[in-house]
């Protein structure tokens, strides 16, 4: 019987790569388990799934697919670069999802790989912003097509098979620009990542956008201009498709990623369809979302959401500051309506985490100490996360500062929403960034810390969800020094990652620095969750916290806001003084607290 020789195949190597980004001593950012997981690396990854398994490249070549986000694993540069030269370099490397503080970490790494002759294509906010509002390429991009880098601007839907072609022909273009034309995304390929990437990340958590784009026009958002405005969502069969998926491999918990699920017009659809899921399919299903502060007024969305299974929710407060809500073009917020959205998230059990924007033109570092005090007072949220207000590209702040010629920072690894990267008018650089440190600590401090877990069990909420989560965004900024959304469990710190221009440490100093590190952060740090578990079940065991309630438990006045927000508009020297003696007073007490608490 003659033998038939099997046509030789072709293999093409595609490697996702998400980047993190350096710290102030210019290392990674790199965790052992990271915490947020990556919608843009599920989501070419689903789409890169999806080609190969259409052989678009052709019946005789294999796409084999890698995927790597190094804030949970080391990019293995040296380990790719071997394993494109065993294959005549043929594949093509994409380094995704990459936000400004990203780019300069995600250009280092493509450079690295550029020396080796590896075709290398950067895509993202950064990209896609500066694309979307500049009339020109700004100085890095510039920098990175001169580096033979190929640029991305907008959504890979539709245009990853395009890419890949050119890539394996060998005719990659410097630049593929697709912001005028934002494709659907009903019925495109899932995002998707296979286990042993999502274990990658604590509590193993999948992620997914259910739509794309934000109808609200908030000055300082790139969303907006990179994603659009007008509501492009997934169908209820897309979300149960993916979720199937998911769970096929034991992952049943999702964050999804949307900007703002409740303006998806879609979203009763798809909580439709989980709920029913987690009903005839017993799929013990846990979801995160992000919202807007009225999504309390369509009706039977908080309810939906939490037999969703929604157990946490994030809100873009942004501030409480009449003012600075109408000058970022934020109208939408309406501080009157807070109380009651956050009364309605803890009647239904969900925990709340709140975004709040330090540095609009009207803050001060004593107001911004008093909104942190109304905020404890008078409203119910669980967990504050802090941001600096940043210029980001994409957005029209930046488009406006661009055209007024403001100083802006150039170097972008610092656009982190954790330094100052333009003027205030009010403020120096230096008591910008010390009212941003403290007021994490303004926030969480002891007294406070009490009352959340207290309204945490008047709520019937479990008071374990809420001081892990206390111990999470309190202990990533106080002892690890990074933001929460930064954060993970236990830093891994590699002492030949480091960024250009720094010096490389010698060994024996870097393992003892490293080592006196370890144990400043972890050794408080294990102190501090000690103190707070004691203090949580010794709330939880007092019969009296199941009838605790004050203010911002307390049904809605809508004039109460008024008095405390009259502050706003005084500009008087006697206002100013007022202030600066209530800061001093508050800072007495959180002395006192902290005191204290370490000796409970």
């Amino acid at each position: 019987m003659e033998r038939v020789e099997q046509p030789k195949r072709t293999k093409f190597l595609v490697e996702l790569i998400k980047p993190s980004h350096y710290d102030d001593d210019g290392y990674v950012i790199q965790w052992w388990r990271g915490f947020i997981p990556s919608n843009s690396l599920s989501s070419i990854y689903g789409l890169a799934l999806d080609s190969r398994n259409r052989r678009v490249l052709g019946d005789d070549v294999d796409i084999e697919i890698q995927a790597h986000d190094e804030t949970n694993t080391k990019v293995p540069v040296r380990e790719i670069i071997r394993r494109f030269a065993r294959n005549d370099n043929r594949g093509l490397v994409l380094i995704v999802g990459v936000q400004t503080n990203q780019f300069a970490r995600a250009v280092d790494i493509a450079r690295e790989l550029r020396a080796a002759n590896l075709d290398v294509a950067i895509g993202g906010f950064h990209v896609s912003g500066c694309l979307a509002m500049l009339p020109e390429l700004p100085q890095d991009l510039k920098d990175a097509q001169a580096a033979g880098i190929t640029l991305f601007a907008g959504e890979a839907e539709e245009r990853l098979d395009d890419l890949l072609k050119s890539a394996f022909e060998r005719r990659l273009l410097p630049l593929y620009n697709f912001m005028k034309n934002l494709p659907a995304v009903s019925g495109t390929p899932l995002p998707f990542l296979p286990l042993k990437y999502v274990k990658r990340y604590a509590g193993a958590i999948g992620c997914f956008d259910a739509g794309r784009g934000c109808p609200f026009s908030c000055s300082f958002c790139t969303i907006i201009n990179v994603q659009g405005r007008k509501s492009r969502y997934r169908t209820a069969d897309d979300i149960e498709h993916l979720i199937r998926a998911h769970a096929a491999q034991g992952v049943r918990s999702f964050f999804i990623t949307d900007d703002n699920f409740a303006r998806n017009k879609n979203w009763e659809p798809i909580l439709d369809r989980i709920i029913e899921l987690r009903r005839r399919d017993h799929l013990r299903l846990n979801i995160i979302m992000q919202v807007d502060t009225l999504c309390h007024k369509i009706p039977k969305f908080i309810e939906k959401a939490a037999r969703a299974g929604c157990k946490k929710v994030f809100i873009g407060l942004e501030n409480i500051n009449p003012e600075s809500l109408k000058g970022a073009s934020k109208g939408q917020n309406q501080i009157t309506e807070y109380r009651k959205m956050l009364q309605a998230w803890k009647k239904a059990k969900v925990l709340t985490y709140a975004g709040y924007i330090l540095g609009f033109p009207s803050d001060t570092p004593e107001s911004i100490a008093r909104d942190i005090q109304i905020i404890q007072r008078e409203l119910p949220i669980d967990i504050m996360e802090f941001f600096m207000l940043t210029p980001l590209p994409g957005s029209k702040d930046h488009l406006d500062m661009y055209l007024r010629g403001e100083r802006m920072e150039t170097d972008t690894n610092k656009y982190d929403a954790e330094h100052a990267t333009a003027d205030h008018p009010r403020m120096t650089a230096a008591e910008w960034e010390d009212i941003y440190q403290r007021a994490w600590h303004l926030y969480y401090t002891p007294e406070h810390i009490v009352t959340l877990i207290k309204r945490a069990v008047a709520s019937g909420i479990r008071t374990s969800r809420i001081a892990s989560m206390i111990f999470y965004f309190y202990a990533s900024h106080k002892y690890e020094h990074v933001h929460p959304l930064q954060g993970g469990i236990i830093r891994r710190k590699r002492r030949t990652q480091r960024r250009p221009g720094y010096p490389r440490e010698n060994v024996f100093s870097f393992a003892l620095r490293r080592t006196r590190e370890m144990l400043s952060t972890y050794g408080p740090g294990l102190m501090f969750f000690w103190q707070l578990e004691r203090l949580r079940r010794k709330i939880e065991k007092d019969p009296a916290s199941k009838s605790y309630t004050d203010l911002a438990l307390t049904p809605v006045n809508d004039h109460e806001f008024a008095d405390d927000l009259e502050l706003y508009h005084a500009t008087d020297s006697a206002r100013r003084a007022a202030e600066l003696a209530q800061s001093q007073e508050a800072t007495r007490k959180l002395r006192l607290a902290r005191t204290a608490f370490a000796a409970e």
